[in-house]
């Protein structure tokens, strides 16, 4: 009777750690993702938040009083 109910155990672990493991092979396939659309948007050139830096700095540059 142990036996049975040690089996049973075992099998309601596995189903647990099959679980456990399909999520976190979910949530790192998704961290991945998002890490590599991240790199991309970093690898843009034509991002336009590099391009509002420039605007600004030129615009700060024009501002400046005794010229």
């Amino acid at each position: 009777m142990k036996d049975e109910q040690a089996k049973r155990e075992g099998k309601a672990g596995a189903d647990v750690k099959d679980s456990r493991r399909d999520r976190l092979k979910s949530a790192l396939r998704e961290n991945l993702k998002r890490r590599k659309s991240q790199a991309r948007g970093r690898d843009d050139p034509g991002a336009a938040s590099s391009e509002r830096a420039d605007v600004s700095l030129d615009d700060a540059g024009e501002e400046t009083p005794g010229q």
